[in-house]
């Protein structure tokens, strides 16, 4: 059973692709339109779509009179599919797909025009990756600066969910487009991701080629909706469960965001993914999230190298955005810090062993206590995106020495008998202002243990040093920022120099309690 967003959004779409199939049976698949933007070289990219079973399908690449490639396939009887894989393509365009159905004296035709080589990303998620251009800071001047983006081509999945996975999009709220003021901040939370559409942008202006963004969100939902039952297994998450309805507002069935918004996807080739989700979870299995999100990395990963014929990479790049600050009366609730650290697999930082070949915007000092939409949704997406992006050009396009993650401690040394704990950075650190109660140490006593702040002391540009006077018994673990509104804007203690990156949060557990014990935190 299929259940749409809105009636309206699931019938339009359908009218359109009954209109463009130009004989019956036959017709591209949904998202395969005028103005897509299909994956460049190395890989190839994917073109499919429904015909008559035994029928032979010609599907021909031109550009002006020249033909650039013909491929020739076939109507699989027992799904009525047809697919071929084009070959690599350099970045450019534009260029016109035709496909030609023939079944003995049958001969149907359909043409796409207008269509680019890129790279295509995939943005999912709930509300943050759902806001709109038109709820940012900033709005009306972002909508006007399209004219310089015409390459950065947006498609807006509709808000569809289904119990069985399903082989197409049951319907789009925005096909294939060209960005306009219009359809970039068309509502709130009604396409396009504004997210999606900066990151885009920024990626464009370091790229220069052309590159495709599809938005496939839905706001208030848990990631137990955008997980296969496969990946949901493995982490043993209960198939029952009591969810609070307070934070998730969307669906809540296991798998019918993935069923119906990511699967029908699948066959398309890829570049990567940009996600931002996690504050459903926060009281919902948020100790699962732990593996459910790298297990949700993973099964993505496979299915759409499958579901790709192999063109999409088996790991290709995936980024995300840790969740930013709500407003909370409960200053000790523990359970936004908690999904921060979730969402890297308990690591602190990305990539890792468990969570490979990705990228991570730190948001939590991006908070808005004025936001209309509420503290939970910032409107600075400009340097969430940004941070995204630094992430993907580090990692998705091996640009060397670009630091895109705020510093973490390398090595955590316990001078017990100095009253202090020496903290050395990988990295540069700026310290932008010091702060006596974002650090906070485990102090322990016949098995009891309580957090105590632990004043930042001195520092250099890549030391820190930490006043642990106040625990007269053993110091067990460290932990920086570990609350739900850590800072003010822009205003946490630590960065990396001359940017705006912050320092992520991290929690580390010191073993030994010998003078001068070490104790590794990052890589």
């Amino acid at each position: 059973m299929v259940v749409p967003g809105s009636v309206l959004g699931l019938l339009l779409p359908l009218v359109l692709w009954a209109d463009r199939s130009a004989g019956i049976g036959f017709r591209f698949a949904s998202y395969i339109d005028n103005y897509m933007v299909l994956q460049k070289e190395p890989a190839g990219a994917v073109i499919w779509g429904f015909g008559m079973p035994g029928a032979t399908v010609t599907v021909t690449l031109c550009q002006g009179q020249e033909t650039i490639m013909r491929k020739v396939t076939s109507v699989k009887a027992h799904s009525n599919t047809w697919m071929v894989v084009l070959d690599p393509m350099k970045p450019g365009g534009p260029f016109e797909v035709m496909a030609q159905q023939t079944l003995g004296r049958m001969n149907s035709t359909l043409r796409v025009h207008d269509v680019l080589f890129g790279d295509v990303w995939l943005c999912s998620g709930q509300s943050n990756m759902q806001m709109t251009v038109s709820q940012i800071f900033n709005a009306t001047r972002e909508l006007s600066n399209t004219a310089a983006y015409q390459s950065v081509h947006i498609l807006s999945v509709s808000l569809v969910q289904s119990e069985q996975e399903l082989q197409d999009l049951a319907a789009l709220d925005l096909q294939w487009s060209e960005p306009t003021s219009e359809n970039l901040g068309h509502g709130n939370f009604t396409y396009m991701s504004a997210v999606c559409w900066l990151f885009g942008r920024y990626l464009y202006d370091t790229l220069q080629y052309p590159i495709g963004l599809i938005s496939s969100s839905w706001g208030g939902t848990p990631i137990e909706a955008w997980s296969s039952g496969r990946s949901l297994k493995a982490c043993g998450v209960p198939k029952e469960g009591f969810i609070p309805y307070d934070s998730v507002t969307g669906p809540r069935e296991h798998s019918v965001l993935w069923n119906a918004m990511i699967h029908p996807l699948s066959n398309m080739t890829l570049k990567g993914v940009i996600w931002y989700q996690g504050e459903s979870n926060v009281n919902y299995n948020r100790n699962l999230y732990n593996c459910m999100f790298p297990a949700l990395i993973d099964d993505w990963r496979q299915t759409f190298h499958h579901g790709s014929q192999g063109q999409t990479k088996r790991f290709f790049p995936f980024g995300f955005v840790q969740i930013s600050s709500e407003k909370s009366t409960n200053t000790s609730d523990d359970r936004f810090p908690q999904i921060r650290w979730h969402q890297t697999a308990d690591f602190g930082y990305v990539p890792n062993q468990k969570m490979p070949n990705t990228f991570m915007a730190v948001a939590m000092d991006l908070c808005d206590r004025d936001s209309p939409f509420g503290s939970i949704h910032p409107r600075d997406k400009q340097t969430v995106a940004y941070r995204l992006h630094l992430g993907a050009r580090a990692v998705a396009y091996g640009e060397k020495k670009l630091t895109f993650q705020g510093p973490l401690p390398e090595k955590i040394e316990l001078l017990a008998h100095k009253g202090l704990l020496n903290l050395t950075y990988y990295q540069q650190i700026q310290v932008q202002r010091q702060d006596n109660k974002v650090f906070e140490i485990s102090c322990c006593s016949d098995h009891h243990c309580k957090w105590l702040p632990a004043p930042m002391d001195t520092f250099s540009t890549q030391t820190l040093t930490l006043n642990i006077d106040s625990c007269h018994e053993t110091v067990v673990a460290l932990r920086y920022a570990w609350t739900t509104w850590p800072c003010e804007y822009k205003q946490c203690p630590l960065y990396y120099p001359s940017s705006i990156l912050p320092a992520p949060p991290f929690i580390a557990f010191i073993t030994d309690q010998v003078p001068g014990h070490q104790s590794n935190v990052a890589k």
